[in-house]
């Protein structure tokens, strides 16, 4: 029988985490950096003291994109800053679908929808220009106010990068519609492979219109230290919506944390110390990655090779018949199914706005590190990660848990 009881699965309440953890030990330094501002009983301002906001704009720098500490702000975690976007922008929000699990709350959470446009081929998080353009017409023949339009170069859930080429038709296309970006870069510096693979941002291509916003738990801190930054463009429309922002953080008194501030704006300067370890880091998930989409493959999943986070994305619909017989029929049976025998979190793709009759899931790579601190910080320091016994024993569960529903796939095939 199929479930019609929602109870224990909504959308919010029980989705998974906002961004996939790293599942590594916390780097001593930041640790240190922490501890150091932990006495520090003074509040910082709302959006962000003068070190994290320096901070900030040095990183940036970095990165190609000149900026002042008056057109930055911090908050605890993006969904803070995206919640105070979407409310000083007002209209309908524009996501691509499938896009992270946080994008859409907030959009619903102010009584705004938040309308899904299919991707292109190549990549996820970045929407199709033609698809943009129709949700678009339709939205407004409908009697609605598209403003905002949410995206990510790099990809959560769907570990893509988008090519420059098709971001810059999708941004071409956003601004010929007078939508407002915002460009989800949380991801950006977990690149796979960053010598092989060109990332722009869109605020490179639209910097009037592009408002820049970075989580610090995609690369920086751990998850449970909550920081993020956003990087408004300049000019007369900047300096109202930084406003605005600071506004609504004000309201819901979202500040940032002064020891976790001490520690982001620490890790902004990236010493030599936090760009190891996040080297390490990123070297690590792809390694695992890498295998687990091996995996998934050769049982017919279909998966886009992963280029960024700690992340991969599987469609098991080659294996609809034999999930079937054994009580999976959408997305969520695939969670449940998929989590139970794997013994760790796999998030269905509705969760992530995707269609709840796809069969589609998240799988996280720090779940195949170990159970344990310990056993997850040897694979940090090992040279061969993947022949330790902790990644072998997860590699081999997801391979015996897809072997066996591939098998009785072809078990079912008709006889040629």
């Amino acid at each position: 029988m199929r479930r019609t009881d929602p109870e224990g699965h909504g959308p919010v309440r029980y989705g998974p985490s906002a961004l996939p953890d790293d599942g590594l030990p916390v780097l001593p330094e930041l640790s240190a950096a922490l501890a150091g501002a932990a006495s520090r009983s003074r509040e910082r301002p709302i959006g962000g003291g003068t070190a994290l906001l320096d901070a900030a704009c040095g990183y940036w720098l970095r990165r190609g994109l000149s900026t002042r500490p008056d057109r930055v702000a911090a908050a605890p975690g993006a969904p803070s800053l995206l919640l105070a976007l979407t409310a000083a922008l007002g209209g309908d929000v524009l996501v691509p679908r499938p896009c992270a699990a946080w994008w859409a709350p907030y959009a619903r959470l102010l009584g705004r929808p938040a309308f899904p446009v299919a991707t292109p081929a190549e990549c996820g998080g970045v929407p199709d220009p033609y698809a943009l353009l129709e949700t678009v017409r339709r939205v407004r023949v409908e009697g609605g106010d598209p403003r905002l339009l949410v995206l990510s170069v790099a990809d959560d859930p769907t570990a893509t990068v988008a090519p420059p080429e098709v971001l810059h038709e999708t941004v071409e296309a956003a601004a010929g519609e007078g939508l407002h970006l915002v460009s989800d870069e949380t991801w950006r510096d977990t690149v796979h492979a960053p010598h092989e693979t060109v990332l722009l941002s869109p605020a490179e291509m639209l910097p009037e219109r592009v408002t820049v916003v970075t989580d610090l738990a995609g690369a920086f801190l751990p998850a449970g230290w909550p920081a993020a930054i956003a990087r408004f463009p300049a000019g007369a429309t900047g300096d109202a919506l930084h406003a605005r922002v600071l506004d609504v953080l004000t309201a819901l008194d979202a500040r940032v944390a002064e020891p976790v501030a001490a520690a982001a704006a620490y890790a902004l300067d990236e010493p030599d110390a936090v760009t190891a370890r996040l080297t390490a880091s990123v070297r690590l998930h792809a390694r695992v990655a890498h295998v687990a989409h091996a995996t998934l493959v050769a049982a017919g999943a279909l998966v886009r090779p992963p280029r960024a986070g700690r992340h991969l994305y599987a469609d098991l619909g080659s294996l609809r018949s034999v999930l079937a017989a054994r009580g999976v029929g959408d997305a969520q049976d695939l969670e449940d199914f998929l989590t139970a025998r794997l013994g760790r979190p796999v998030p269905g793709g509705h969760r992530f706005g995707d269609d709840l009759g796809a069969l589609r899931v998240r799988l996280s790579t720090a779940e195949l590190l170990g159970r344990t601190d310990e056993e997850r910080a040897e694979c940090l320091l090992s040279p061969e990660p993947l022949e330790l016994p902790q990644v072998q024993r997860a590699l081999l569960s997801l391979k015996s848990v897809l072997d066996d529903l591939r098998d009785d796939a072809q078990r079912w095939e008709s006889p040629r």
